[in-house]
């Protein structure tokens, strides 16, 4: 992309327009972006020293999301407008049901959660909200939609996965940074943000709501991790 702008917190970089509108979006967040990549639960998950406890409470409230976040995939194959697209989100499905949910069960399994707190555990209100943005762009049968919530859940993940270069010893830490982390997940991250960029709606009022939703859903992400430690 020439005459790109490229968002590097760390080692990721992801090429964006400088004039386009998810340029305008990000730059809108970049407070609470920000806040959430430098999150106290991102330093101490990198250095290894993050509690178990907050560790487990965090896994079991994001394994909620694992269910919405597979039906946000189908519907992009269902709705994308181009058949190559529509065939990256179906492998995309395919690496979730292998690499992302082996690595929950597996952790679950070191971390002593029992099987009640794996499959029907007490919601927080953040884990509700975000579950609700989640199904609302799914019912909303709108593309564009469905990128913006997939963009903000990836892109700041691989912001925060590639911030540190060293990794932390045990399974449970390094596992969760490698699957948000590397070439293949910068690819993917770079195919979301250009796919909206594409999409991107040029009715007015339509941008202001997808606007309004890209940033509900960040200040979402900065409580998740706040909720992590209340």
């Amino acid at each position: 992309m020439t005459d790109a702008h490229r968002f590097a917190p760390g080692i990721a970089t992801i090429a964006v327009d400088p004039n386009s509108h998810i340029a305008e979006l990000r730059a809108a967040v970049a407070e609470a972006w920000d806040a959430a990549v430098d999150h106290r639960f991102v330093r101490e998950l990198s250095a290894g020293t993050i509690d178990d406890e907050v560790l487990i409470g965090y896994l079991v409230q994001d394994h909620q999301f694992f269910d919405t976040f597979l039906s946000m995939l189908g519907a992009c194959v269902a709705y994308a407008d181009e058949v190559p697209a529509k065939l990256r989100f179906a492998r995309q499905l395919g690496m979730l049901a292998s690499d992302e949910d082996g690595y929950f069960q597996q952790s679950f399994d070191e971390l002593g959660v029992p099987k009640s707190e794996r499959t029907a555990p007490e919601l927080t209100p953040t884990t509700t909200a975000f579950r609700q943005a989640m199904t609302e762009a799914t019912r909303s049968q709108s593309y564009p939609h469905l990128l913006v919530i997939l963009v903000i859940a990836e892109w700041l993940y691989l912001d925060w996965g590639e911030r540190e270069a060293q990794m932390p010893e045990r399974f449970v830490h390094r596992e969760w940074i490698n699957l948000h982390r590397g070439t293949d997940f910068q690819e993917w991250v770079q195919f979301l943000v250009d796919e909206l960029d594409r999409v991107f709606p040029q009715d007015s009022g339509e941008r202001d709501r997808l606007a309004a939703v890209w940033k509900h859903v960040v200040d979402l992400e900065l409580a998740f991790f706040d909720t992590a430690y209340a």
